[in-house]
């Protein structure tokens, strides 16, 4: 298991590394100068190469690279030209909005798509599965932006129950601030719980052919006690990963859904970084969330490994 562990940690500190390397060099590529694009056309000459100084531009890419990185190993992501503020203070006012967001997400997408998933695989062939089914693919059609303008006007338009955007901060009023977060938790949601219900019925579909569950149900267990006792960890392991990989979906929604519902989180700061060419706030914010999403397959791998114990001598 050490050993394991040792395997990930490398390839997750390798991941980081690459992914640094590769954000730094896409943004350095962009075409036009940041600093003629900040001051404007009437900018002098002068003011235009002073404020490139002041960004580190005028020094190699090499040299400005690993600057970057040990300058984020210590704490300091540089300081944002536009808002002239410290990125690192930036990122951190607006993660208390976008992990939980996207945790809510997560939590429901979990508690909504595994139980449906569980109930078809369980009435395979009959209504219920079939219906069930229908759902989940018109779920998986229609994107997240469009689910969050449907609940907005059934839940605050309509009903008036939840506020239709914006944010209060969680020291005002975390009851507030939690309402503020339904509507988008939930947009964001419901695709992935789609998926998330029709990879588990397929997984859980695929395990009770097997024969231990045929060996469980000649002891006397009825299907259902069969599906629940030994089918469904083996079905897990599958729905493992996809986990993993929709709390990176949820991550990068979460950049179109913030700007729905006005919220003040890291994809919003990310898509304003953008519009004003801060290339600095841009590069910090990304590899922000490239962390938190890699940190997440990583806690995958581990669970996996958990839950499967023979992966734990494989690579």
């Amino acid at each position: 298991m050490i050993l394991f562990l040792l395997r990930r940690m490398l390839g997750f500190a390798a991941t980081l590394f690459l992914a640094a390397l590769v954000i730094f060099w896409l943004l350095d590529l962009l075409p036009g100068d940041p600093a003629q694009f900040m001051l404007g056309i009437n900018a002098t000459p002068e003011s235009v190469a002073r404020l490139r100084t002041q960004m580190g531009l005028d020094v190699p890419a090499v040299q400005r690279f690993f600057g970057w990185i040990l300058g984020m190993l210590q704490g300091d992501f540089g300081v944002s030209y536009t808002q002239k503020a410290p990125v690192a203070e930036l990122i951190w006012g607006r993660l208390g909005v976008t992990l939980p967001l996207a945790l809510f997400a997560m939590v429901i997408s979990m508690a909504v798509g595994l139980p449906l998933g569980i109930a078809a695989a369980r009435m395979r062939g009959k209504a219920p599965d079939t219906g069930i089914m229908v759902l989940a693919q018109l779920g998986v059609a229609v994107p997240n932006f469009w689910f969050g303008m449907l609940l907005t006007l059934l839940f605050a338009v309509t009903l008036r129950w939840l506020p239709p955007g914006g944010f209060t901060p969680w020291s005002e009023d975390p009851v507030l601030a939690l309402r503020g977060l339904i509507l988008p938790s939930l947009a964001l949601a419901l695709p992935q719980a789609s998926i998330l219900a029709r990879i588990m019925r397929t997984a859980l579909v695929d395990v009770t052919g097997q024969d231990f569950i045929r060996t469980a149900r000649a002891k006397g267990l009825t299907m259902g006690e069969a599906v629940w006792r030994h089918g469904v960890r083996n079905a897990l392991l599958p729905v493992l990963t996809i986990l993993g990989l929709q709390f990176a979906v949820l991550i990068a929604g979460t950049i179109i859904v913030e700007n729905v519902f006005y919220l003040p989180g890291l994809g919003k700061l990310i898509f304003t970084a953008i519009s004003e060419r801060d290339l600095i706030l841009v590069r910090g914010a990304t590899i922000i969330l490239i962390v938190a999403v890699t940190a997440t397959m990583l806690l995958v791998d581990i669970a996996y490994a958990l839950v499967d114990p023979r992966l734990r001598g494989s690579t």
